[in-house]
């Protein structure tokens, strides 16, 4: 049978309320007592009920990530890091992907909170872009936290990274080993990383003393088959790029199937670079070099202010790491396309 909070309050030789303390971490209880009670509901595998928790504190004790991306590895990465924070804090995290394009979002949104009284929100680009969004969270009094917002900054907590910077600096990677025709596929342009991954791009080149040549920027939108056209379009060019930079890694994994039935050889005839990190990186041959995006860490730091009862509207950035793998290489002087 399933223990109560009965049974730990009786092996722990303390009252049910100082369990009720324990467990949901005030601070006055004895670091003694603290430690008694949880040995004891560890032992007997106690898990409070989230229904009773619910009635007594008027909390549901589950938090929403509100999510619209078309890449799976972005939306696996940033439940995990949710999911790991709530796990700490015994809440629970309901994912609920929507498109945000749909007319009924904001009454699919507004049903979620009638269902579940959930105690907060997490939303991720480009949802959390959306002032109507960010108006209805307000009026039914429901926290949030956004992940990369690019509007109204100051209206809500939120986590990001440096997108400019990223793109900026592994741009200028490609630069050291000698390549100056870059190429760049951008992401959908409803996404404001794509904009700022762009303008990082654009910023290192200039700052090169090169010309951001506009054929040498083609328009994806985050998916496989759209960074495969643009590398057909690329390579299409009177002089194509020695070098591509994807504005996420499913594109470059694109680019990099385009290559290989087309005979070029990476990194020694092309060079391709990502942005993300993602599981496909490692598994495309030859590896990406790309940016590492701390999905996992956003999600994590996301719960952790929502978790945290603030009123503060914290700004946290995240950082990010330049992964070299064996897709980028030196530019070579004859090409042999």
């Amino acid at each position: 049978m399933r223990s109560t909070i009965k049974d730990v309050s009786r092996l722990a030789g303390v009252s049910i309320k100082t369990v009720s303390r324990v467990l949901n971490k005030e601070a006055r209880v004895a670091d003694g007592t603290r430690r008694r009670v949880l040995e004891v509901a560890e032992q007997l595998q106690y898990r409070p009920c989230a229904a009773a928790r619910s009635l007594v504190g008027k909390r549901s004790f589950q938090i929403a990530l509100v999510c619209d991306n078309p890449s799976p590895f972005y939306v696996y990465e940033m439940q995990l890091g949710i999911r790991e924070r709530c796990r700490e804090g015994g809440v629970r995290m309901i994912a609920q992907p929507y498109d945000h394009r749909d007319a009924g979002l904001l009454d699919e949104i507004e049903g979620l909170i009638d269902v579940t009284g959930i105690d907060g929100v997490i939303l991720t680009p480009p949802v959390s872009d959306r002032a109507d969004v960010l108006d209805l969270l307000a009026r039914r009094g429901a926290p949030f936290v956004r992940v990369s917002p690019a509007t109204e900054i100051d209206r809500s907590a939120a986590v990001f990274l440096d997108n400019r910077r990223a793109a900026a600096e592994l741009t200028r990677h490609l630069l050291a080993l000698g390549h100056r025709r870059i190429g760049f596929i951008t992401g959908h342009p409803s996404y404001t990383a794509s904009i700022e991954r762009l303008d990082g791009y654009r910023s290192a080149i200039l700052e090169a003393g090169l010309d951001a040549a506009p054929d040498l920027v083609r328009d994806g939108d985050y998916a496989f088959a759209s960074g495969a056209k643009a590398a057909e379009l690329l390579f299409a060019l009177p002089s194509p790029p020695t070098a591509i930079f994807a504005s996420n890694d499913e594109m470059a994994a694109g680019v990099l199937s385009v290559a290989h039935q087309r005979g070029v050889k990476v990194p020694e005839s092309l060079s391709v670079a990502g942005f993300g990190d993602d599981a496909v990186a490692s598994f495309v041959w030859p590896a990406l070099t790309t940016v590492r995006q701390p999905t996992r860490e956003l999600g994590f730091a996301a719960a952790d202010i929502l978790l945290s009862d603030s009123d503060e509207k914290e700004q946290r950035e995240v950082p990010y790491a330049m992964i070299v793998r064996e897709s980028a290489g030196p530019v070579r002087v004859q090409d042999d396309r």
